[in-house]
């Protein structure tokens, strides 16, 4: 990155432990936001012009309501955090109307077909990812010690808003789950003879509260990469989860094999999770802690799913023929 002041912003942000997507994310809307103002230096400029930016992504670009919400977060970053100067709460722009797009849900007999024909080296995540209604970030954060064999269930922290659960585990993925933890002892005890690994990343300081942590094995992920890499804050010697675009590409190659032409995503894997869990019986009070949604109206999505269409209203057409 040739800015200087996007550089800045983003140590701001490494220091303060956002996650990498997030930081991308980020300065991606703080340079658009700079680019829109001709590039004039952000303290030069402040509500007003934050309030143009956000207006101009609607009427020009006609993002997204959540499209528009992450770069006032950003621009919102921004001047708190970097420019100690805090916008106004009671901004004026037009927000977008967009209506979000109603879940894709895949019948179990496709995703089965998915399944099928994901590569076998990748296949225990999207069988984690459907089985546990894992969100795709969640599934590669997660550490070998989040595997509870005992209760038979996968604990997730700092999910979306910060938030920990605990969420069912498929007894049938014990055995690969087993085998996919003795792989990854073995990049564990290959990184230990390493002189210069500085052990596994930790999050919120715990480095700093139990320093020998970042060596033991159960701090590591769960789906390594295949490379060691460089923290990009410090410079230490690490070995990260894959990398997200791998299980993207992966999802998007199976389901072109399986001939299937709803649009599938990593994340359809979860609203077929919810949608299914309903369908056996599940309450929705249930489905709504299994996807650790802070308000319920945003499981009963899945309840419309099922109720407006084949499961629930009928069409007048079917009388007829």
């Amino acid at each position: 990155m040739k800015s200087e002041f996007l550089n800045y912003v983003k140590e701001r942000m490494w220091a303060k432990r956002y996650a990498k997507k997030t930081i991308e994310t980020y300065l991606y809307w703080i340079k658009g936001f700079i680019l829109y103002t001709n590039k004039m230096h952000p303290k030069d400029c402040h509500n007003t012009e934050v309030e143009n930016y956000l207006t101009y992504l609607v009427t020009n670009l006609n993002v997204a309501p959540r499209t528009q919400a992450i770069a006032l977060n950003a621009v919102v970053f921004l001047y708190k955090e970097v420019i100690k100067n805090p916008l106004s709460l009671s901004l004026a722009f037009n927000k977008s109307s967009t209506q979000p797009k109603l879940p894709v849900v895949l019948t179990p007999e496709e995703v089965s077909d998915v399944l099928a024909n994901v590569s076998a080296k990748y296949a225990i995540h999207f069988k984690l990812m459907y089985g546990s209604g894992l969100r795709l970030m969640e599934l590669l954060r997660l550490r070998v010690h989040d595997i509870d064999f005992d209760y038979h269930c996968v604990m997730v922290w700092n999910g979306k808003g910060r938030k920990h659960r605990r969420v069912t585990l498929a007894k049938e993925l014990v055995p690969a789950l087993k085998q996919q933890i003795a792989s990854v002892k073995l990049y564990y005890q290959q990184d230990l003879r390493n002189a210069y690994y500085q052990g596994v990343w930790l999050p919120n300081a715990l480095e700093r509260k139990f320093p020998s942590a970042p060596k033991e094995f159960g701090w590591h992920f769960l789906f390594p990469s295949s490379r060691l890499s460089l923290q990009p804050e410090n410079k230490k010697l690490r070995r990260h989860h894959i990398d997200e675009s791998v299980l993207r590409k992966q999802v998007k190659m199976a389901k072109i094999k399986a001939n299937i032409t709803k649009r599938v995503t990593c994340h359809t894997f979860r609203h077929s999770f919810a949608t299914h869990l309903l369908q056996s019986g599940a309450d929705i009070r249930t489905v709504q802690e299994q996807l650790g949604h802070s308000d319920i109206r945003t499981t009963q999505i899945y309840t419309h799913v099922i109720c407006n269409g084949a499961n629930g209203v009928q069409s007048p057409l079917s009388s007829i023929l």
